[in-house]
C-alpha cells in the first residue's frame, strides 16, 4: 500500500514517515522546506530518511539512499497541478496531510502564509482526493481550534466557534471543508486534533524546545499569563502510535468524517514542565513572568474517550519520560554537553 505524506519534513510528519516504513509502507513524502524555522534542521530530519540535500531539486523525485520504499519530492500543496499529476501517477491508497503554516504568534506577522498554506493548499489535496479517491485521508488539526473554552477536558463535540488566532481559524476551516467534501464526494477524512507535541527532532520556536534551549544556555525564559498556564504535554512517540492505528481504520459514523483529539490527558503547568527539565539537565532556570500574548490559551486538556473507544488506545508516556528522551537528541543535535540525571 502506497502513502502521500506532506509536511514530511516537518516534526511529526518525520517521525510518521519512519514508523510507516517500518511498518512495510511504500511512502512519498512531499514538503515545501519553508524558512518559517531553521531548515538545516529540516535538512537533518530528510537526512535521517536517507535524503541528501544536494540531491534536492524542486519537483524532482529522490530516492532514498536507506530505505528503498521512501522517495521524496520538494514542492508546496500550492503547485496545483504538479500536486494533481503526483496523485494521477502514485494511485495513493492513503494521505497523510501534515503540512502547514505552523505557530500562533507568527499568525499576527504574516497572515497570508496561512491563508495560502492551510486553506489554498488543503483545498487542492481535498481535490485530489476527490479525482483521485483514496481509502482515508487523515490530517492534521489541532487543540486551538478550542479557542479559550474553560469547558475542560475538551470534547470533541464541543462548540469551537471561537478561535482566538488565525492559525486555529484555519484549523477549524480544514475541519469544515473536510467535512464537506466527505458529505458531497464520500471521502472518508479524519482530522486529527493535537496536543501539544514534544520530543526528538522537535520544532525549535514550540515552548518545550524554547524552555530547554534557555535553560541550557543560561538565558531567560518568557512565562506568559505570570506562570498560570497548563499544557496537555503529548510525547511524539505515542502520537505516531495513534495515527498509525488510524490510518487503516474504516469509518465509524454515519458521514464518512471523524475527529479526534489526541493527548496525553495530562495538563501540565509550564512551571512544573520547567521543573522537569531541570531536574533532567541538572540546571536552574531563570524565569521572567509576562502578562497573557493574545492569541495565547490559558489551559488545554484532552478528553480521549472517543479515541479510546474506537481504537482503544490513550497517550501515556509520563513526562519524565518524554523529556529525558528529549533532552538526549537535544543535547547530541546541539552538541551541548550531556548531564546524566
Amino acid at each position: 500500500m502506497k502513502i502521500l505524506v506532506t509536511g514530511a519534513a516537518g516534526f511529526i510528519g518525520f517521525h510518521i514517515v519512519h514508523a510507516l516504513i517500518n511498518a512495510g509502507y511504500t511512502v512519498v513524502g512531499i514538503d515545501n522546506i519553508s524558512s518559517y524555522y531553521d531548515v538545516q534542521l529540516k535538512y537533518a530530519r530528510l537526512k535521517k530518511m536517507g535524503i541528501e540535500e544536494n540531491e534536492i531539486n524542486p519537483g524532482e523525485y529522490v530516492q532514498s539512499r536507506i530505505f528503498s520504499s521512501f522517495r521524496f519530492i520538494k514542492m508546496d500543496l500550492n503547485d496545483r497541478e504538479i500536486l494533481y499529476r503526483l496523485f494521477e501517477a502514485e494511485s495513493f491508497t492513503y494521505v497523510v496531510n501534515l503540512a502547514a503554516q505552523a505557530g500562533v504568534r507568527y499568525s499576527f506577522q504574516n497572515p497570508f502564509a496561512y491563508i495560502d498554506s492551510n486553506i489554498s493548499g488543503f483545498m487542492n489535496i481535498l481535490e485530489a482526493c476527490r479525482h483521485n479517491p483514496v481509502k482515508h485521508l487523515v490530517y492534521a488539526s489541532s487543540s486551538s481550534v478550542y479557542g479559550s473554552s474553560l469547558s475542560t477536558p475538551f470534547k470533541e463535540s464541543d462548540c469551537t466557534d471561537s478561535p482566538v488566532s488565525l492559525y486555529a481559524a484555519t484549523k477549524k476551516a480544514n475541519e469544515l471543508m473536510a467535512y464537506s467534501y466527505s458529505k458531497l464526494y464520500n471521502i472518508y477524512s479524519t482530522g486529527i486534533r493535537f496536543f501539544t507535541v514534544y520530543g526528538p527532532w522537535g520544532r525549535p520556536d514550540m515552548a518545550p524546545s524554547l524552555f530547554m534551549s534557555a535553560i541550557t544556555k543560561g538565558e531567560t525564559i518568557k512565562l506568559f499569563n505570570n506562570g498560570n498556564m497548563t499544557r496537555d504535554f503529548t510525547f511524539i512517540d505515542d502520537i505516531v502510535k495513534g495515527v498509525l492505528k488510524i490510518i487503516p481504520s474504516q469509518s465509524l459514523n454515519e458521514t464518512p468524517h471523524t475527529i479526534y483529539n489526541m493527548g496525553c490527558s495530562t495538563p501540565v503547568k509550564l512551571t512544573d514542565f520547567i521543573s522537569v527539565i531541570e531536574h533532567e539537565t541538572g540546571l536552574k532556570a531563570k524565569v521572567k513572568m509576562m502578562e497573557m500574548q493574545p492569541g495565547d490559551v490559558i489551559s488545554t486538556y484532552a478528553d480521549t474517550t472517543r479515541l479510546q473507544r474506537d481504537f482503544h488506545y490513550q497517550p501515556s508516556t509520563s513526562l519524565e519520560t518524554g523529556i529525558h528522551s528529549f533532552y538526549s537528541w537535544f543535547a547530541d543535535y546541539y552538541k551541548i554537553p550531556h548531564h546524566v540525571s
